[in-house]
Parts: C-alpha cells; structure tokens; sequence
C-alpha cells in the first residue's frame, strides 16, 4: 500500500460498550477496510466510550536497559507491567534518532522530513523566532481536543521556543515542562531561556525534576472529571545531564561504574514516575479503559548516559537498529489481552491513528498521514501495517522492507541487512544481493521525492561521529 493510501485509510473506533467478544467479532469480519462508515455508526451507536489516553515517552533510553527486554542490572517492574499487561511490539521504530523530529513525527503521525523538521532546533541561544514545529501542521493534541478530550502535556516540548510554538498554543489546555531539549534535574533555574514552566509562567521547582513531573502528571489525573482525558507525560530521563538524589544511588550499590549508577537512578526514578501514574489510574477506577503507550523517543547514547542498546549496533544519532529501534509497549485493558507479543514494522507514527481511532475521532483528509491504526494487527486481523519504513539524518538514510533493511552511508555505499537473523546488523548481503538493493535503493529514492527541504539547517555529525560511522561501515564489510 502506498504512502497516500495510508493516509486514506479509514479509522475505526474502538469500545468498551459492546463486550470485548463482540468486539473482536466486529474485527473478524476482515481486513481494516471493513472499518467503513456503517461500522463506525453501528458501534457509536452502541454506546462506546472514548478512553482515557497516556502516551508516555521516555528520552535517551537503551533499548536493553529495561527488565523486560533483558536488562539485569535496573528493576523496571512499572515499565514493564505495561508490555506484560498489554502488546510488546519488538519491532518498533521512531521516525529518527534524535529528539526533537522524532516528536515532531509523533505529534502529527506524519514523517516529519515531509514538512521540512528534519534536525534539533540547536542551543536555546541559537533557536531563533521560526525554529520549531512548523503552524501548518496539526498535532494529536489538537485532533484529540476535538474529539471532546481535555488534553495535558507534563515535561519536555522541543517543538520551538518561541511563543507561537508553545503547546498551550498546539492543542494542550495544561502544561508544565521546559520548551528545549535537556535540563538540569537538579537546578531548578536551568538555562534562562529555558525555564522550567507552568503554563507560560516560571515555576522556581524545588523537587529532583522527574520527581516533580511525576507530582505533576498524577495530578493531572486526578483532577480529571468524567470526561476523556488525553495527557502526554514526557520526562527528561534519561537525558544528560547525570544527576540523581542519593535516595535513588542508594538503590544500585552493585553498580561500580559511577555514570552507569547514576543512569540506573535516573532509569530507577523514571520508573517509579511510570508507577505512580498507572497507580493514579487504578486509584481512581479507570484502569480499564484507559491505553496507555510507551516508548523511548530514541535509542541510548551510550558514550553520554551510559545506557546500553545491546545486541543492537549503533546508537542515538545513526540509522542503524540502535538509533532508531526503541522499546514500544501498548496497554488497554478494556480491548488488548494481556501478555501479546507483536513482530511485525510499526513506527512512532502510529501512534497518531491509533489514539484517533480508540477516540472515534478523525485523522486529517487535506495532507498525507503516515500513521496507521494498530489495533487490528494486533488483534491479528490484518497483516503488516507498513509496505516500507523510511529514515534519513544528514547524509545518511535507509529503509525497512519485511525482513530487510538497506542502510545508505553518507558516502553514497550501500549496505544490506536480514533483519530476521541479524538484528545486530553485522553480516552485510549488499555484495550477495545486487538487485535487492537496487530494488530497495529506488523505494527509499521514491519516498525522497516526497520530502521538504529542511527548515533550518542541523549541522553535520562531528568528528568523533563520523569516525564511528566510518569503524561501523569497516566493521560491517570485514
């Protein structure tokens, strides 16, 4: 299916109105075609209730830092509870391996590359008036806000400093956070073009600060009535700076390497945070009907935090599995059976038209949408939700089709990997597989032809970046 096509794709709400056997047989009857508008009338017309939305977006973290996927030396029970009670996608990308266009992809379901967001906005002092998501584009926030819900965003924005960009201004009634991309944990003052925020007004926080967007996020729930909320709680953690309380040091006596500890501590803090807001959420009776998705919007800097993408290669910043493929868990306990396990491309971008379709609400008609809804492959009544996933940074680039993956250097080369028995990206098939690369080479081509120009200029890699692509490349062609 093609790009345009997705974005025709009909959304279909999701309900806790009909029983969840009815449900899965309204799914049975095919493909997600057959969500139409006659079964999109029928199942308002019985009755379904909007759930409750929590996107939880962790910064920086390693994709095997977490328990679930096989980290021994940091406890995350509350971020894993999350997979085990619902769906774990272990093929999950974001869009790319830096912060801010890959919220950019997540705020509009769209590659961002489309309107020109391909880089980080820069230092505070250097993001001037223009920089930031451009007002063209329509945010989740937005689309959700329409839909009846009451929307809030707690911690980290980099979309824009200026005014105009300010989530109040992008869809979110609340919000309290800082506007760029990294702050000190500790130091409530920070930058002082980068404050910490309550509204548009600073806030002089006293609190370790993902202890205080825990404390916000939970209260954002807890004042919530009875109508749908949407809140999307993205802390700093576990983004530079290294800064923890002892209370959370103390935790990991068995980790000697000073900048590991402290990573497991902020990781250890983050989790806790996850906690308290699902605890939130069972507290006050909503558990049921409430999805819950998580996910890093990155892989782990492992030379800057510590953190460990193992088996993948690469990290934060490079195309390769370990910048781009994150953790990704979905929970919804009214319409997900716990302890599913799904294998198949999905991408940050989803994330847009699953929430729209669990909201009976709508994804934009007048642009292409890349997102797609989730939820019935994950039923299993659907096949791949992807013909092709796409990534480009600087001069590097590449491309997932099934089972394949063509990374292209910036040096023009070309390499091949089977992702199905090379998930490390270490045995390149480029020389072996002419014609798939070729094939492969002209999809990633194609899907060019459709981006903007960037809005304002990344910079390139620096020179220890660089070299590492170069012992990558040499690595993978010995």
């Amino acid at each position: 299916m093609s790009i345009k096509n997705q974005a025709e794709r009909k959304v279909h709400p999701q309900t806790d109105g009909l029983g969840r056997r009815d449900f899965l047989t309204l799914l049975g009857l095919g493909a997600a075609t057959v969500f139409a508008r006659d079964l999109v009338a029928e199942v308002k017309a019985a009755g379904a209730k909007k759930p409750n939305i929590i996107l939880i977006l962790a910064d920086d973290l390693g994709y095997a830092d977490l328990s679930i996927h096989g980290g021994k030396d940091i406890p995350t029970p509350n971020i894993d509870s999350i997979g085990r009670d619902g769906v774990r996608f272990t093929d999950a990308y974001v869009s790319c391996p830096v912060c801010s266009p890959t919220r950019a992809g997540i705020m509009t379901g769209r590659y961002q590359e489309r309107f020109g967001h391909w880089y980080n906005p820069g230092p505070p002092a250097q993001s001037g008036t223009d920089i930031g998501l451009p007002l063209t584009e329509i945010t989740i926030a937005d689309l959700l806000k329409r839909a009846g819900y009451k929307t809030g965003l707690v911690g980290k924005w980099h979309l824009g400093l200026d005014p105009k960009f300010h989530p109040m201004k992008r869809g979110f009634d609340e919000y309290f956070g800082f506007l760029h991309g990294s702050h000190s944990y500790t130091k409530p003052k920070g930058d002082p073009l980068n404050l910490i925020l309550r509204s548009t007004e600073p806030v002089d926080e006293k609190e370790y600060l993902t202890d205080a967007f825990k404390r916000e996020a939970v209260s954002f729930i807890e004042r919530q009535g009875s109508d749908p909320f949407f809140l999307y709680f993205a802390p700093n953690a576990v983004h530079a700076p290294m800064e923890a309380p002892q209370k959370y040091l103390d935790r990991f006596p068995n980790i000697a390497d000073p900048k590991r500890k402290t990573y497991a501590a902020m990781l250890g803090a983050l989790d806790d945070a996850v906690g308290a807001v699902l605890e939130t959420v069972r507290r006050k009776g909503i558990e049921d009907n409430t999805l819950v998705i998580f996910l890093s919007d990155n892989g782990g800097p492992p030379q800057a935090n510590a953190s460990c993408n193992a088996p993948l290669s690469g990290a934060k910043g490079t195309v390769q599995e370990g910048g781009i493929r994150v953790p990704f868990m979905m929970r919804w306990p009214d319409q997900v059976s716990r302890g599913k396990v799904y294998d198949r491309p999905i991408i940050s971008l989803d994330i847009l038209a699953t929430c729209l379709a669990a909201a009976h609400g709508e994804t934009p008609k007048d642009r292409v949408v890349d997102s797609v809804d989730l939820l019935p492959y994950v039923h299993g009544k659907a096949e791949s939700p992807h013909e092709a996933l796409f990534w480009k940074f600087h001069q590097n680039a590449a491309v997932r089709k099934g089972k394949w993956k063509l990374i292209r250097n910036d040096d023009g080369t070309s390499r091949l990997y089977n992702l199905s028995n090379d998930i490390a990206e270490e045995h390149d098939l480029a020389a072996d597989k002419p014609e798939r690369v070729k094939k492969m080479a002209d999809i990633l081509r194609n899907w060019e032809g459709e981006l903007k120009p960037p809005l304002w200029a990344g910079g390139q890699p620096g020179a220890r970046a660089r070299r590492r692509q170069a012992r990558n490349r040499r690595a993978a062609s010995a």
